[in-house]
């Protein structure tokens, strides 16, 4: 059973695996040694530098660490280090998603596998009704299980509603518990890591500049969960190529990464997000479901502080914001929420000529 099995696993002591300002990137510190191509005049891929500059002075105000902006596939805009490695924090799953849609399609994983046929257990065993939810559900962030998970904010568990107060597929509420899980179910059914699959089918095959396996590492919290956290550092140009990656349908220098039917499905909305203003969700995506960003079709791999990965596949744009979260215990940093990213991007788009 993968609740026993993986429980096993941590009482045997299984540890962590592996474990300025400018507008034009004409002299950006990183091209010369990088593979990315760029735009060496914004005016010449039709972008008004004049604006550009007021989107930079904006991004300044918040406190954000770097700014990437690929457009037809060449790097527009080049703000702060690219080149450092962070963490990631909730822009984890939709790598995972990714991994999913591989696996979904050659038969391995299927969506409607329940916890039940899984053999998904926890240190507080699922109730019949639980044990109901889905694969489906869990990528949706709609299990209908709310017990305690690695990675939960104070935010998270404040929330967290009573156990069995939604049925199963019925309820969005965002859930590490059911995030954590699906990496737990990755491994077991696919026989290997989820770090060795994301280095090997996605890392090396899009020549990731910064990103090594070393980066990537189980986090577990034993007195919450069986279920450990699985974490990623990553630098922004990296974040770039996975954005592009996806607004390329999940092809790359002529192979399909990621199955195309795959990227459209996760990234639709499957769930509305009341909370929300600006997303709904699809499979560990957000999906913007109102407004400008609906219509430019545009959904987001968020994660904690400001991080994230924004595809705007009807600008053939890719955005990337971070926030070094490592200095967190001093407070040395600033939380860019998501109305001001999004306010940056809307910036940014607006330079369009």
């Amino acid at each position: 059973m993968i609740g026993r099995k993986r429980k096993l696993l941590l009482l045997a002591g299984m540890v962590p695996i592996l474990s300025f300002s400018l507008v034009s990137c004409k002299h950006s510190t990183t091209q010369g040694d990088s593979t990315w191509e760029y735009h060496t005049y914004p005016e010449e891929a039709g972008w008004s530098k004049k604006k550009l500059h007021e989107a930079k002075k904006f991004y300044d105000s918040l406190g954000s660490t770097a700014a990437m902006v690929i457009y037809d596939g060449k790097v527009l805009i080049e703000w702060g280090d690219v080149t450092k490695k962070s963490n990631v924090h909730s822009v984890r799953k939709s790598f995972l998603s990714a991994l999913y849609g591989i696996h979904i399609e050659n038969g391995i994983i299927h969506l409607d596998d329940t916890l039940e046929e899984l053999a998904v257990s926890d240190h507080d065993p699922l109730s019949v009704l639980e044990q109901q939810a889905r694969v489906e559900d869990l990528l949706t962030s709609r299990s209908g299980i709310f017990l305690r998970a690695g990675e939960e904010s104070l935010m998270m568990r404040w929330n967290r509603p009573e156990r069995e107060a939604h049925l199963p597929g019925t309820y969005f509420h965002y859930n590490n518990w059911d995030f954590n899980v699906l990496g737990t179910i990755f491994n077991e059914k696919t026989n290997t890591d989820l770090f060795s699959e994301f280095h090997e089918r996605i890392a090396l095959p899009l020549g990731m500049e910064d990103y090594t396996p070393e980066d990537s590492f189980y986090k577990y919290e034993l007195n919450r969960t069986i279920h450990p956290s699985y974490l990623f550092r990553m630098s922004a140009r990296d974040m770039a190529r996975f954005g592009q990656l996806y607004l390329q349908n999940g092809q790359w220098a002529g192979q399909q990464l990621i199955p195309n039917e795959w990227i459209k499905t996760s990234t639709s909305k499957h769930t509305a997000v009341p909370a929300s203003k600006e997303y709904g969700y699809g499979y560990m995506w957000w999906v913007a479901d109102n407004g400008r960003f609906q219509d430019l079709g545009l959904y987001s791999a968020i994660g904690r502080y400001g991080q994230s990965i924004d595809i705007v596949p009807k600008e053939n744009l890719v955005f990337v914001h971070r926030v070094d979260s490592d200095h967190l215990l001093n407070r040395t940093f600033n939380h860019v929420n998501d109305r001001d990213r999004l306010r940056l991007l809307e910036m940014i788009l607006d330079a369009k000529l």
